[in-house]
């Protein structure tokens, strides 16, 4: 008894102001191995009253409160102990500062990712676009969200972005969006007719819904065509560049069957040629 009792007592000493025993070390691991059993059971109890999406919300927002606990955690447990943080604190004053400095970004992706959860701006399966990059978000965490692109491509987007950069979410006010497939006709088209062949084309498309119906805008006299704009409403905006593919193909199939040009550019150049004159 008296070797264990020697051993647990045994003092480390670092520097001139730290000093500590194996009996502080091995206090502190029961104390760290009790706080994470003990967070672990109020989050099981917590998540089981919940919905699926507050239930993961609550798992990231958790997650962030982990660290602070932790970090108080150990400032009683060392205050208890005997061990001086202050102490602490001054020698590895250097250290904090480049760990600071280093973990800026880290520390700014998780506060982002705090205020994108609480204040709900993003949710999974939203359909955003941020940098150029459309995605459907697969989850959100701490410091990153997950999403896929149309190509089935994965985004991983650093939390910070979303405070920093423009953030387009198609699908804030529901996922019904409207779409704009441009096209442009020959000065003296019938305009009646076009405008009727663009709106019965659409029933050959089940994903653009009867209601709101489609509609056509003459959207500017161009220099080379009368622009039009065929408008329709998707309930999945996500697939929509391969529809609105589809969609054109069936345009032109249209419009040559009822011989409807769709202009290109034509520019008139005229050349003078200056006629030399031989001197007698």
């Amino acid at each position: 008894m008296q070797k264990i009792h020697d051993f647990l007592n045994y003092n480390f000493t670092l520097g001139s102001s730290i000093s500590f025993t194996v009996q502080s070390l091995v206090v502190i691991l029961i104390v760290f191995v009790f706080t994470s059993y003990f967070l672990k059971f109020i989050r099981r109890i917590v998540s089981r009253t919940l919905s699926e999406q507050a239930k993961y919300t609550f798992q990231s927002i958790f997650s962030f409160i982990n660290y602070f606990v932790y970090v108080i955690v150990i400032l009683v447990t060392f205050d208890n102990i005997g061990l001086d943080v202050t102490a602490v604190f001054a020698a590895s004053a250097a250290l904090l500062v480049g760990v600071g400095l280093a973990l800026q970004t880290f520390i700014q992706d998780i506060i982002s990712g705090v205020f994108i959860i609480a204040d709900q701006t993003v949710h999974i399966g939203d359909i955003i676009q941020l940098d150029g990059q459309v995605g459907k978000v697969e989850n959100i965490k701490l410091r990153t969200t997950r999403a896929v692109t149309i190509d089935n491509k994965v985004l991983i987007i650093p939390n910070h972005k979303f405070l920093t950069s423009i953030l387009y979410n198609w699908t804030e006010n529901g996922t019904l969006t409207t779409e704009y497939i441009q096209v442009g006709v020959s000065y003296g088209s019938d305009l009646d007719l076009v405008k009727k062949l663009l709106i019965d084309l659409t029933s050959s498309f089940p994903e653009i819904l009867k209601d709101p119906k489609p509609f056509v805008i003459l959207n500017e006299f161009g220099d080379n065509a009368l622009d039009l704009k065929l408008a329709i409403t998707l309930n999945n905006s996500f697939k929509a560049e391969r529809l609105k593919s589809r969609i054109r193909f069936k345009i032109y199939e249209v419009f040559k069957a009822h011989k409807i040009d769709i202009p290109f550019p034509q520019r008139t150049v005229w050349i003078n040629q200056v006629e030399s004159q031989s001197n007698d």
